[in-house]
């Protein structure tokens, strides 16, 4: 999940205050809720951060030059968690935010952080009861590193090898965004040796893509990324190759081509990233969710645009994984289940959502292909005041109340047993996860 720029986060978090009891106390069995605490959990879609210094690969496209957004409602000033956060991480001892009281926060952050050293995102991981991270990076990093964090790799900006202007040009978010993939995408080529792409589609997918994807494999990667719904839609095409290359070979090295023949060069790179991510045993991350700013494209990031892609018989052996699990589409992406190499998380709707509104789409994907659903935090660093630590702690907490309250509908209106509700919380708390990534 992306969000508002960190300055208007900072304001949606200044008007949390003393923590109130939440309605999984009333609406979730108390013994499924402690049950599901003690489980150590597969958190399948984070970013955290390492501890090397002005770190910024915990995101291809971070999100720090956004324009503003109306803010949801449980984001507003009043929203519970981030003093609940602060408590528990940092022995916090108030139930405030009043600035003297966070810079003792912020020493006692600090001192912390000098105390663990490189094992300090391992602790971090322990607060949360999580025994391993999938982590969303542009390369790993000082203490984020396997054996607790795995690594998911970013394949966005091999979708785009030509002059990205035009699509730049589309809103101010994009133009951000493009400048950020031309960055990548410039790695990459150097990691290549190479100063740009080569003039032919055959050239690029030879020396550029696959071995990147390779390189990628051998540095660990259980999954490729795609945050393309924040750049293009989901509609990804079945396109000839010879198609692919006469737009390649016609605007290489030349100004940007119009959209509509940039597109066909896209969609035939995103389905040949896809067979060669099922030749190396990766699977394919997608983000699928209503994203942050005003420019974003909700109605591209429907994950029923993927169907094509999830029918294709030539990429039955590629994995996908829906992330955030397609809100506000949930219930539109619940049949995609049914596609054998179909997967989902609900990471991120935890920061957006109550838990009682979460456990409404996770009982229905629970009654239909239990053994699709993930758990995922979306820990992502905000701002130096709150970080990941405290959006994946909250992230955590609500995506466990959010599982027992589901179940427990689930124990009382379907009639499930509680040795299967219990069976059904290690499944999307970890052993989903561990099933699909051959996890120890």
């Amino acid at each position: 999940m992306k969000s508002p720029a960190a300055l208007i986060f900072l304001v949606i978090l200044s008007g949390c205050s003393r923590s109130k009891p939440d309605a999984a106390s009333s609406l979730a069995d108390s013994e499924i809720l402690r049950e599901i605490g003690r489980i150590r959990a597969v958190d399948h879609h984070a970013h955290p951060v390492s501890v090397a210094a002005h770190d910024r690969d915990f995101d291809a496209l971070p999100v720090d030059n956004m324009e503003p957004q109306s803010d949801p409602g449980y984001l507003r000033p009043g929203a519970p968690g981030v003093v609940d956060a602060w408590r528990a991480l940092w022995a916090y001892p108030y139930h405030d935010q009043t600035p003297e009281h966070q810079r003792e926060l912020s020493a006692g952050r600090e001192r912390v952080m000098h105390e663990k050293g490189d094992q300090y995102p391992a602790w971090v991981l322990d607060q949360m009861g999580v025994e391993i991270m999938l982590a969303n990076r542009v390369t790993m990093g000082p203490g984020v590193a396997p054996p607790r964090f795995r690594w998911v790799a970013y394949a966005d900006a091999l979708l785009f090898p030509l002059n990205n202007s035009k699509l730049a040009a589309e809103t101010p978010d994009r133009k951000a965004f493009f400048a950020d993939e031309d960055i990548l995408l410039a790695r990459y080529l150097k990691a290549a040796s190479l100063d740009a792409p080569p003039r032919n589609l055959g050239d690029y997918l030879a020396r550029v893509v696959t071995p990147t994807l390779e390189d990628h494999k051998r540095g660990g990667a259980v999954a490729e990324k795609f945050e393309a719904a924040y750049l293009r839609s989901l509609a990804f095409v079945r396109t000839d190759r010879g198609a692919a290359e006469r737009v390649y070979a016609q605007y290489a090295g030349k100004p940007g081509p119009p959209p509509a023949a940039y597109k066909v060069l896209q969609d035939y790179l995103f389905w040949y990233i896809a067979a060669e991510c099922g030749r190396l045993g990766m699977a394919v991350h997608l983000h699928t969710m209503g994203g942050a700013g005003g420019y974003f494209d909700v109605a591209g990031a429907n994950p029923l645009l993927l169907e094509p892609v999830l029918n294709a018989p030539e990429l039955r052996k590629t994995n996908f994984v829906m992330v955030h699990g397609g809100w506000p589409f949930t219930r539109e992406i619940t049949p995609l289940l049914n596609k054998p190499n179909a997967y989902l998380d609900f990471s991120g709707q935890g920061l957006m959502l109550p838990p009682a509104t979460l456990a409404r789409s996770l009982r229905e994907w629970l009654e239909w292909v239990p053994e699709k659903v993930m758990f995922g935090t979306d820990a992502y660093p905000y701002s130096t005041e709150t970080g990941w630590e405290e959006t994946g702690w909250i992230g955590a907490r609500r995506g466990r109340e959010a599982l027992a309250i589901a179940l427990t509908a689930m124990m009382r209106e379907d009639g499930i047993s509680r040795a299967r509700a219990l069976e059904l919380a290690r499944m999307v708390l970890r052993e989903n996860a561990r099933k699909l990534y051959g996890l120890p």
